[in-house]
């Protein structure tokens, strides 16, 4: 039988594939084997689902709630996205504005997809999360990377921004709590922002999805809150993952302009057509049932956030201040890049990621895919005795480093 030749589409040569998800399938992959991984890579809290909200997802099935929806979610669902907005949020949209995806990962996907033409550039502040650039580009579009800075809380330079800034420019994109950097946005940044942006046609992407998970005072703020002259032209995403421990039952949302949610709805018609009927259910008991578990949940990520980064802290050739929100810590391990470890020079953040994982049986995210040479990113959402387990590994290995 003679072998087919397949020539993919040239859009694929652009994209990578995700990091965090390569590492942590790797660490499941060794402790599948026997091995003690510690491992520090996944995005994904260590809490179960809430109880009340199975209970939504068994009762769905019981009732035979099991067929195709609206494409763009159930209207209990979106009534009940509306709401959380208008009271939690202070922003007004309709349901006509909502449109519910297959995780706010699938949100974002629909935003460039339906918004970028060949060449339209999208601007993204590094350190970023790993899978903006390659969203962009398998929508034709051009990722143009503004660097920001640990001593400056990662905060955009306005002027930075306003030179990125082109007519080809079409989204901004805002992440705030930040993966990987734990970094929030004060109002005083994101009016920044929005003065640089006026003026500007270009679109406000806010990408919300650890909101709940904040450890300073003042609560959430994102654009829309603190610029609303530029809430027509933001759109906001967020989902369940994080907040409520439901990432693999994969649901998000997005809301914004009209005619930008109905060019997504019409790329998800084509593509999955509906969220996951049972979970769509399951999200409007997460909205309007009770709240404590994610309470308790930030809480817990609040006490272990201390433990890693004054953990971190202490280890030689380590430098972590206390991130404000999210469940990372996004360690500056730059002391260590060009020293020797058996022999072998660390050349990056990728060789010290590895060494890690092979020799200590530690996973954490190298800094470079995130557009941060010099720097590991360690997730802490996981028990206070697997954090303190991993950093003694690190600790062990900076001791072999010369």
């Amino acid at each position: 039988m003679n072998a087919v030749m397949i020539k993919l589409a040239n859009r694929l040569k652009s994209a990578k594939p995700s990091p965090t998800l390569a590492l942590n399938a790797k660490a499941k992959a060794l402790a599948a084997k026997g091995a003690d991984v510690v491992s520090f890579a996944a995005g994904e809290p260590d809490f179960d689902t809430p109880v009340h909200i199975k209970e939504a997802i068994k009762a769905a099935l019981d009732t035979g709630f099991t067929k195709y929806t609206a494409t763009g979610g159930i209207p209990e669902l979106k009534a009940a996205i509306v709401d959380k907005l208008k009271v939690e949020n202070k922003l007004d949209y309709t349901p006509e504005q909502i449109l519910v995806s297959v995780g706010a990962k699938h949100s974002l996907y629909n935003i460039f997809q339906a918004l970028l033409s060949p060449g339209d550039e999208v601007i993204i502040f590094s350190p970023y999360w790993v899978s903006y650039p390659d969203m962009v580009r398998l929508a034709d579009g051009v990722p143009v990377i503004v660097e920001t800075s640990a001593h400056n809380n990662w905060a955009p330079d306005p002027a930075q921004l306003r030179k990125a800034l082109t007519p080809r420019t079409r989204a901004v994109i805002l992440n705030s709590p930040s993966n990987p950097t734990g970094g929030v946005y004060s109002k005083e940044t994101l009016l920044a922002i929005a003065d640089a942006v006026r003026g500007h046609d270009c679109l406000l992407v806010s990408d919300d999805i650890y909101e709940r998970l904040l450890y300073v005072e003042g609560g959430f703020h994102n654009i829309a809150n603190v610029a609303p002259d530029l809430a027509p032209r933001t759109v906001v995403v967020n989902g369940f993952s994080k907040a409520y421990a439901m990432t693999g039952l994969r649901l998000g949302y997005a809301a914004g302009p009209k005619e930008l949610i109905a060019g997504m709805q019409m790329v998800q018609d084509q593509s999955t057509s509906n969220a996951t009927s049972v979970i769509q259910k399951a999200a409007v008991t997460a909205l309007k049932g009770p709240q404590e578990p994610l309470f308790a949940m930030v809480k817990e990520y609040h006490k272990r956030r201390d433990v890693m980064a004054d953990g971190l802290s202490r280890i030689a050739g380590v430098k972590c201040p206390r991130p404000e929100g999210a469940f990372y810590c996004f360690a500056d391990v730059g002391e260590l890049i060009g020293k020797t470890y058996k022999g072998q020079t660390i050349t990056g953040s990728l060789k010290l990621s590895e060494a890690l994982l092979e020799d200590f049986l530690l996973a954490a995210v190298p800094g470079e895919p995130f557009g941060a040479e010099g720097y590991l990113r360690f997730s802490f959402a996981t028990s206070q005795a697997i954090i303190e387990k991993g950093l003694a590994r690190l600790a062990e290995f900076t001791s072999k480093v010369s």
